[in-house]
């Protein structure tokens, strides 16, 4: 069977890849709370799921995913681990830098943290910059399509897309009876600061997680693999 992912290639046949390819995918994610029903690692679980399948249709090599991101906000949860805004982007920095020594110049980064992303786009403007390396990064739960399968409330963080999308991975991991719905309190709309999770939901739920489905779950990592496979054949045809 031929090997998808780069930590599982010798170095000879990391060195055959990338005289033929010169893209890799790289899963993103964190270490946080997903309301009293998901595993902490929700977020790097789905990334690094999307990514290995994503390798195998594709056949572009993925790396081991980044685990720990940019969580500040969940602090208050027991369990959350973050990441310096900085050293997560110089962390990621490095990674590419030794990329861009073996051939790389695209690297497709499935960011499974929105809080990953304001550094990921500094990270990108310096790669390309800095190491002639383009950087496309792509977020599960910015397609329009999940619409389909969901209502507004259930779209939010640790609510029933992320609840479904993690159960249908891993279901010996979610504590299915500890679902829960929480409203969130509204921030004012026209202005941004920062703020703690814990200020706006007790259980860190934002809107209905309780109408989760394994099933609606599986439906969900198709089509975003489904939409990743055309969106590679772009990356692909991509020119400097």
């Amino acid at each position: 069977m031929k090997k998808t992912s780069i930590y599982s290639m010798s170095w000879k046949e990391a060195e055959e890849y990338f005289s033929n390819h010169d893209l890799v995918i790289l899963p993103v994610g964190s270490n946080e709370q997903h309301g009293p029903q998901n595993p902490l690692g929700t977020d790097f679980l789905i990334a690094e799921a999307i990514a290995e399948e994503l390798s195998k249709r594709t056949g572009f090599a993925s790396l081991r995913c980044v685990p720990y991101g940019v969580s500040f906000h969940h602090m208050h949860f027991p369990g959350t681990i973050a990441v310096d805004e900085i050293v997560f982007m110089n962390y990621i920095y490095e990674i590419l830098k030794s990329l861009s020594k073996w051939n790389i110049k695209k690297v497709l980064i499935i960011n499974g943290h929105g809080g990953n992303l304001s550094s990921l786009q500094i990270l990108a403007r310096k790669a390309r910059e800095e190491l002639n390396v383009l950087v496309f990064i792509f977020q599960w739960w910015t397609l329009k399509s999940l619409e389909n399968y969901f209502s507004k409330d259930e779209l939010g963080h640790a609510a029933a897309v992320e609840t479904s999308f993690i159960a249908y991975l891993h279901p010996e991991w979610v504590n299915k009876q500890e679902a829960i719905n929480e409203e969130p309190r509204e921030k004012v709309k026209e202005l941004t600061w920062f703020t703690y999770t814990k200020e706006a939901t007790e259980s860190g739920v934002f809107g209905v997680s309780k109408t989760f489905s394994e099933v609606k779950g599986e439906k969900v990592f198709e089509e975003v693999l489904d939409y990743l496979v055309k969106l590679v054949e772009m990356i692909e045809r991509e020119k400097f």
